[in-house]
């Protein structure tokens, strides 16, 4: 029996996490310190907060992985969710490792706009997009992230002569075309813009780079 509580203990799951992304929300957890914990299988429950019942997530019964999808059982994004994990190895069960608490609206990071660039001989103009959500409207399109948050953007621009790692903010707004003028010709300018969420005060990380010789 000590054998068994030892096991027990040495695969339970450490560090359930959500980790989210424009509402594409998934649970992280690692596996337990003990070696041989790396060939257990895994199971996943999650619940709204102040639910009694906690419900299975199919998909994630019994899985060798060490993250599973929650985007659709998340969905009420106002609402706080609890996830929780056990492990099983060699017919012994873990006890259950559980999440902090988790409300998709105020947690899930908003992803960076996409960018396109169109040049002329002295300016260049810039298109946002904003990043979709997973969820979709009745016609099948996908809903953007300015549906649920009041977002801005953010646009630098970095001249190449100068410095690589030299990002000038030329442009904070709502603005999905922006023009930036004056700028030299024949001279490298790349564009990268960031989404900032003011009510949270959060911002994405930088969009990939969009370079353009004028």
């Amino acid at each position: 029996v000590l054998e068994n509580q030892d096991l027990q203990d040495s695969i339970k799951p450490r560090k359930v996490e959500f980790h989210s992304l424009n509402f594409n929300t998934t649970l992280h957890w690692q596996p337990g310190w003990a070696r041989e914990a790396r060939g257990a299988l895994y199971f996943v429950q999650y619940k709204v907060y102040g639910q009694s019942m906690w419900q299975n997530k199919d998909d994630c019964w019994g899985t060798p992985s060490h993250v599973c999808d929650l985007t659709h059982e998340t969905s009420d994004i106002q609402e706080p969710y609890y996830g929780r994990v056990r492990a099983t190895l060699a017919g012994v069960y873990s006890n259950w490792s559980l999440s902090c608490r988790f409300t998709p609206w105020r947690e899930t990071m908003v992803g960076p706009p996409m960018v396109t660039v169109v040049h002329s001989n002295k300016s260049i103009t810039v298109k946002l997009q904003a990043p979709h959500s997973p969820y979709k409207r009745k016609r099948g399109s996908k809903i953007t992230m300015t549906n649920y948050y009041d977002l801005l953007y953010q646009i630098f621009i970095i001249n190449n002569l100068l410095d690589e790692q030299h990002r000038v903010l030329v442009y904070e707004g709502k603005d999905k075309v922006i023009k930036i003028q004056d700028l030299r010709p024949g001279v490298s300018y790349c564009i990268v813009a960031k989404t900032y969420v003011p009510m949270l005060d959060r911002t994405s990380a930088y969009s990939s780079r969009q370079c353009t010789v004028l």
